[in-house]
């Protein structure tokens, strides 16, 4: 028989937020925008869906981390442009996620990601 671990630790919402979201809080998330793929700049940042589970870190120097609530393990790599509305992830074990660039966000593995 299985027993579940209950932590009996209280914290406000804003608290727990806090910590799922690694410091951002939810004021923090824009308004989704549009997104320009002709300009890669404008891709570099933090993106986080909207229920927040999953997080991408997009550097300027072509490197990102990503994170999705459950794994222990953070996803970290290379990305790519790939055609005119879309980028390739590339993890450390040669993983290749396809992400397509939309007017409102990012798309990528069934989840829609807005800037942070």
């Amino acid at each position: 028989m299985r027993t579940h671990r209950v932590d009996a630790t209280i914290f406000g919402a804003t608290s727990l937020l806090a910590l799922a979201l690694g410091g951002v809080t939810p004021e923090q998330i824009d308004v989704p925008g549009r997104v320009a793929a002709d300009e890669p700049d404008t891709l570099v940042g933090i993106w986080l869906s909207a229920d927040r589970t999953v997080r991408l870190h997009l550097a300027a120097d072509g490197t990102y981390r990503g994170s999705v609530a459950g794994r222990q393990r953070a996803a970290k790599g290379t990305y790519r442009a790939e055609g005119a509305d879309g980028l390739v992830l590339r993890d450390e074990t040669g993983l290749r996620t396809p992400v397509t660039i939309a007017e409102d966000g990012l798309k990528m593995a069934g989840h829609r990601l807005f800037r942070v």
